[in-house]
């Protein structure tokens, strides 16, 4: 074969200009891209020697450096290619070796179970060496046939020279003539940091040469295998030992410090076909809630290829905290393989990954209810972001989560199940309370009618709790609803206010004056039954506890005005509707100040004036003290 120089077609052209200026953030990807082109062309001529094992040989992928020269070679023992081939597949962007072969064993009929698995288009990531060098030389050699060895080579520029070359074995030899900016790839541990971390599971060996210093003083070259080749998550579980899993987590995990509870293998056959190795975390990191420094998401692979270490696609955001690796058969890739085209196999791995999660926290909370009670500690918080974000999964979700409550040990929290099944028949409504700890909500005036009644309260002591209950609306068809808030309807409430407004129509109309501006209403009510009075927050208003969290971030939140709730049942009501008759102005606005300054420290609140309350504590204590005369 003569020499040939050929012109680019428009689309190749176009394309190395976008592959060489901008295509790819990171130039370390060449690398990745020829040895997955390498390993590609080595599944072909594997399968092809099952049925012609005078072609099987030892498979393996070279990478070799010539440091005068300035030469890096990638080559494998593949299938090769022919003249016709080469033309196809490197001067076409359009033609992609591997999706012709493919075709070719559709064609024939092979079974889609018998089909070798291979990635990537060849054209596309073979360009990618344009990046760090300033010539390409494509030497090949078909398997199998009597074709002569071909030479390409261009300089990535419009053109490329094509003809015969002396190579007598089969295969593909790549090399790149390196630029001055580029040199860093003819070392040793910069190839193989580079094949550790995107190549180390392709299935077939990876040498880079390696130095070593005799006795002499003389340096002699080897080949290393730098790639491990044991995907791990490929194995069957029975056949991983628990020091694999541990060092496998300790090597994917964000979480550096912290040990697993439990791994999760899933195997998905049929329209999506892939495979992961999931782990839950027993202990949450430092950075779990800051989302500028915590990395997101699972490590993704095609064929054994590392695509990207922060996949967010292929977890909702509520399950950040599960970390590894999804390996996807059958996923299709942009331009490069560092972007991901929208497609629906990457849909269809969220829904199969989160089920399975989301499957295997139920088994955990039924099966192993100490550890699980241990892992919500720390992963709670998060896992309840999916009640607010994850409606299709909400009813699974809602089984998941623990609370606190009223009638339960400090030391133990209950499922919403648990909750339901021990409501008696007359309660019709899950009944909670939200605030910042357990020990200021256990004293809340608001829950003495419910204690009174038998019913228990849940305690939702999280900051997202109150976020996540907007959209919490019902369990088990029973609605949700804060005991702080207007709207309850209590049991022989209407008699019980009618009544109070008539006995003390006069203290009411006094504290309704004197709040004029604090409260939206002051009202009797039999919420109450050991407390005199009691702030209840208006419908859709936040309460105390939230104004105070979103103050403390700097959120600009105007403070809504409450309602104050009097017990008409307790002695302090009578006896400050009798000081209305005899005592002085003055010490009646000290008595009503009081008595908001007691509400707002039963809740939890801080006072606005402590100062002010000791002051009047103090006078009214000395009144009642001073001797008769």
């Amino acid at each position: 074969m003569t020499k040939r120089s050929c012109e680019f077609k428009t689309e190749v052209s176009q394309l190395l200009n976008l592959m060489i200026n901008s295509l790819y953030s990171n130039r370390d990807i060449f690398l990745r891209e020829l040895v997955a082109n390498a390993a590609d062309a080595i599944d072909k001529a594997h399968f092809e020697s099952l049925t012609a094992p005078e072609q099987a040989r030892e498979w393996k992928i070279a990478i070799s450096v010539d440091k005068e020269k300035k030469i890096l070679t990638v080559t494998d023992n593949g299938i090769g290619m022919t003249e016709e081939e080469v033309e196809e597949n490197i001067g076409t962007i359009a033609k992609s070796g591997t999706k012709a072969f493919l075709k070719m064993l559709e064609e024939k009929g092979t079974g889609a179970a018998d089909m070798p698995e291979m990635i990537g288009q060849f054209g596309v990531g073979f360009y990618s060496a344009f990046m760090v060098a300033s010539r390409v030389e494509l030497r090949t050699k078909r398997s199998g046939s009597d074709a002569p060895a071909v030479c390409w080579s261009s300089t990535g520029e419009g053109s490329y020279d094509i003809e015969s070359c002396d190579k007598a074995d089969p295969g593909t030899e790549v090399r790149l003539f390196l630029k001055d900016d580029a040199e860093m790839y003819l070392e040793s541990w910069k190839l193989e940091s580079i094949i550790r971390k995107y190549s180390d599971y392709i299935a077939y060996p990876i040498t880079v040469p390696e130095v070593k210093v005799g006795e002499d003083k003389k340096e002699t070259v080897t080949e290393k295998v730098v790639n491990s080749q044991k995907a791990i998550w490929l194995r069957k579980p029975s056949e991983i030992t628990e020091d694999e899993y541990r060092s496998f987590y300790s090597h994917i995990s964000n979480f550096s410090g912290t040990t697993y509870l439990k791994p999760i293998h899933v195997s998905a056959e049929g329209a999506s076909e892939f495979k992961a190795l999931l782990f839950l975390p027993k202990e949450a990191p430092f950075n779990l809630l800051m989302p500028d420094i915590q990395k997101k998401g699972l490590q993704l692979y095609v064929k054994r290829v590392f695509i990207t270490d922060e996949c967010k696609a292929l977890l909702p955001d509520y399950l950040r905290f599960v970390c590894g690796v999804v390996d996807s058969s059958d996923l299709p890739l942009n331009v490069s393989r560092e972007i991901l085209q929208d497609n629906p196999h990457i849909a269809k791995i969220e829904k199969t990954i989160t089920a399975k999660i989301l499957g295997e926290l139920k088994k955990l909370i039924e099966n192993d209810r100490e550890n699980y009670a241990k892992f919500f500690d720390e992963f709670g918080r998060i896992l309840k972001e999916g009640l607010h974000t994850d409606f299709t999964n909400g009813e699974k979700l809602k089984d998941l989560v623990l609370y606190g409550s009223m009638n339960t040990p400090a030391e133990k929290k209950i499922t919403l199940g648990e909750y339901v099944d021990a409501m008696p028949e007359s309660q019709k409504e899950i009944y909670y309370i939200t605030g910042d700890k357990r020990e200021s909500l256990e004293s809340n005036p608001s829950l003495e009618y419910f204690r009174k009644q038998g019913f228990d309260v849940l305690f939702m002591t999280d900051p997202i709790d109150e976020w996540v209950m907007q959209s919490l609306n019902q369990y088990r068809k029973k609605n949700f609803v804060s005991v702080t808030k207007d709207g309850l309807e209590l049991d022989g409430a209407a008699d019980a206010v009618k009544a109070a407004q008539e006995k003390f129509g006069k203290l009411l109309e006094f504290l309704k004056k004197e709040f004029e501006g604090r409260v939206s209403e002051v009202r009797f009510s039999v919420r109450l039954t050991e407390s005199p009075c009691c702030l209840i927050t208006e419908g859709g208003a936040l309460p105390p506890h939230m104004e105070r969290l979103f103050r403390a971030m700097h959120q600009a939140i105007p403070e809504s005005k409450r309602i104050l709730e009097l017990n008409p049942e307790h002695p302090l009501i009578p006896a400050l509707n009798a000081l209305l008759e005899s005592a002085e102005e003055a010490d009646l606005k000290k008595y009503a100040d009081i008595l908001w300054d007691q509400a707002l420290l039963s809740e939890g609140s801080p006072l606005k004036d402590t100062a002010a309350f000791v002051k009047n504590v103090t006078e009214l204590m000395l009144k009642g003290l001073a001797p008769k005369k």
